[in-house]
């Protein structure tokens, strides 16, 4: 099992092209926050915005679209009830974001049945959260599985997986990666990677970070570096290290870290290793 390290985030994470603009980093569009769960979505949203995607939009229950303008005014809003608008705005997407705060309800899971029908092969589509639940209990397929990223925690890989938190073993786990077809998020407090290509491990992980709403940003981020950088299972990787690697810094002086604290320092630390990558280079 390959260790990720900061060579993984100098890989990805290079200077853009002067003659860029928006469309170039990518369409994000993000499902989920029913009523009681909003926070959820505008979470994954702003991990999404500051770690550089060029277009955010976010598909949520009307209750919460005063709280996603307030707070992050870059994204786009579209009520989840609209659907036509709602197909229509999937259509554009470059990488869908299925799950923060979508809940179990009979709705969700008609959001759930239309993405996954709708996805096309040029699409990436990251399921996270109830849409994890959802898919388990209604043994759904993939259309498209190499261009699907799950996200779960042990508890949601076992309901996807059907293996017991004590035999969700390194063999057991790629064993179903590769059943599924998709690659897998598998978040603990050492989160590991299983893609078709190879098995990865992420060295960090704080006890600060154990907070409500750190998976939601990490999807959030992921769907992001999906988004804007050309090697998939490489951006993925990078996604993971990175979320961890700034939470153990802001745990230094930090006894709890915050998700929002993450999303706060991505652009910061994303400066960072795009100079560390420019240093690199000028060795060579």
């Amino acid at each position: 099992m390959k260790e990720l390290s900061k060579e993984n985030l100098t890989a990805v994470i290079k200077t853009r092209l002067q003659n860029s603009h928006k469309g170039t980093f990518g369409r994000s569009v993000l499902i989920g926050g029913n009523d009681s769960y909003g926070g959820a979505i505008i979470m994954s949203a702003e991990a999404c915005v500051k770690a550089g995607c060029g277009l955010t939009s976010v598909s949520t229950a009307e209750k919460n679209h005063t709280a996603l303008h307030a707070r992050l005014p870059e994204a786009m809003v579209l009520d989840w009830t609209l659907t036509q608008e709602f197909n229509d705005l999937i259509d554009t997407a470059d990488v869908i974001l299925i799950g923060p705060g979508l809940g179990l309800d009979t709705h969700s899971q008609h959001i759930l049945d239309n993405v996954l029908q709708q996805q096309k092969s040029s699409q990436w589509l990251v399921i996270d959260g109830s849409a994890i639940t959802l898919f388990a209990q209604n043994h759904y397929s993939l259309n498209y599985p190499k261009q699907v990223v799950f996200t779960p925690h042990q508890m949601e890989w076992e309901r996807l997986s059907g293996l017991k938190i004590i035999d969700q073993t390194v063999e057991n786990n790629q064993l179903w990666q590769m059943k599924l077809g998709a690659t897998i998020v598998l978040k603990s407090h050492r989160t590991e990677i299983y893609t078709a290509n190879a098995k990865y491990k992420n060295p960090l992980g704080s006890p600060a970070m154990a907070t409500g709403g750190m998976g939601d940003t990490l999807a959030g981020m992921i769907a992001s570096f999906l988004a804007q950088f050309k090697e998939k299972e490489a951006a993925v990787c990078a996604a993971v290290y990175l979320h961890s690697f700034i939470g153990e810094e802001l745990g230094k002086e930090n006894y709890v870290v915050l998700p929002t604290e993450i999303s706060k320092n991505l652009p910061y630390y994303m400066k960072r290793f795009e100079q560390l990558h420019n240093k690199t280079e000028e060795k060579r």
